[in-house]
């Protein structure tokens, strides 16, 4: 995942933290804990110390430093301390999946009160999904300090739990980045839950200790520090937002790709007045795209009609799909509408039969980049264009590393 970077000394400062993560975007639930791979010219790998002088239990002077384990071993103790008897196994079993790949120097860099009470609050927040909740992710986000949570950091700190999928990290961590603030810390375990009618948790496991059962992304993400609760709030809900993209764009990416299948198809069998090379030609594009080469992220379909003497696009009720899903306003399509009367014109032609261009919005998932535009002619029976499949995605990276000569269309 790219971003734009500042330069100067905004720049070093933005870059010269524990930060951010690179995680396989191929892989749900790719990545526990993970420090930047590329830092821009210029900026220097830190790790923050401690400023607490001592660790419960932990003194400073122990030699040699405590090993993950014996540290994930207070960490749990000092979380289990703190549960109701009937919730002390759950809450050690989570304690220790959440922290299992952390590194012990990013253990140390914190106070063990301070870890249990981060974990505990997490678990707290995520172990009840009502089932009025169910499809969409948890989202919090809170400031902690020790009068009101028991617990502290120097950072702000985002508390999520979602259904496992892919995008999740790098889609939360893009709207972290747009909202202006610097990535300190995420915590990602991937689990395995069961929970009862009610959404409560009854088990809690490794996910190869258990692999009949669903997965659970719980991420713990540490931000600047936000002192102002409308901040916080425009936080949460701009994460929550994006991470519904995410489960739309996921859950209908097998209808969408059917929808760019059956695209390609109408073209190889439409009658449209276009030399046979040209159809061939697009109809391997549009099977090319299909074939891990665009993470396709929305499609609707259109048809094309006349109103008032004018060319317009008008929404086939119940073709969304992805972050194109119908909110049930819409009606025509304003892209369409707002171009020129020549390119509405041009609608009609049956060459080209496939427009490509980028979109004027940026995406919400998996990668920051402007949305790649498709547009697909749809054809009667005699040849006339009648319609569009319009198709919003992200190329691939092996589609940009692709040699220009096995691309067809190109």
């Amino acid at each position: 995942m790219a971003s734009a970077q500042r330069r100067g000394r905004s720049n070093r400062s933005r870059c010269a933290v524990i930060a951010a993560f690179h995680v396989s975007l191929r892989q749900p639930g790719a990545g526990i804990l993970a420090l930047p791979r590329r830092l821009h010219p210029g900026c220097r790998r830190v790790r923050v110390k401690s400023a607490a002088p001592d660790r419960k239990g932990l003194p400073m002077t122990a030699t040699p430093n405590p090993s993950a384990a014996e540290l994930i071993d207070a960490i749990a103790a000092a979380a289990v301390a703190q549960a109701a008897p009937a919730e002390r196994a759950l809450t050690e079993a989570f304690v220790r999946e959440v922290y299992r790949h952390v590194a012990p120097d990013d253990l140390a860099a914190a106070r063990v009160d301070d870890l249990a009470g981060a974990a505990l609050s997490h678990w707290q927040f995520g172990r009840s999904r009502p089932p009025a909740e169910s499809g969409r992710a948890r989202v919090r986000v809170l400031s902690p300090t020790l009068a009101e949570h028991g617990w502290t950091s120097r950072h702000t700190v985002v508390e999520i739990v979602n259904d496992d999928m892919p995008f999740l990290v790098d889609s939360a961590s893009m709207e972290v980045h747009r909202q202006g603030l610097n990535l300190h810390l995420i915590v990602h375990p991937v689990l395995a839950v069961a929970r009862d009618a009610a959404g409560q948790v009854t088990r809690i496991a490794a996910r190869k200790d258990a692999p009949e059962l669903p997965r659970e992304s719980w991420m713990h993400i540490q931000v600047d520090r936000m002192m102002d609760a409308a901040a916080r709030q425009r936080l949460a809900a701009g994460i929550a937002r994006v991470l519904a993209d995410v489960r739309a764009a996921t859950a209908d990416w097998p209808a969408m790709r059917e929808k760019l299948l059956a695209a390609a198809a109408e073209l190889g069998a439409c009658a449209a007045a276009v030399p046979p090379q040209e159809r061939d030609e697009n109809r391997a594009f549009l099977d090319w795209l299909a074939h891990d080469n665009l993470v396709l992220l929305g499609y609707r379909e259109h048809r094309l009609a006349t109103h008032d003497g004018a060319d317009v696009l008008h929404l086939v009720t119940g073709s969304g799909l992805g972050v194109l899903r119908e909110s049930g306003e819409e009606k025509a399509s304003g892209s369409f509408a707002a171009r020129p009367p020549q390119a509405r014109a041009a609608a009609r032609a049956a060459s080209p039969m496939v427009v490509m261009t980028k979109a004027n919005a940026r995406a919400t998932v998996h990668r920051p980049g402007y949305v790649d535009y498709f547009g697909i002619k749809r054809y009667d029976a005699q040849g006339n264009v009648i319609g569009e499949h319009r198709f919003l995605g992200l190329l691939t990276s092996t589609a940009y590393s692709a040699r220009v000569g096995e691309i067809p269309l190109l």
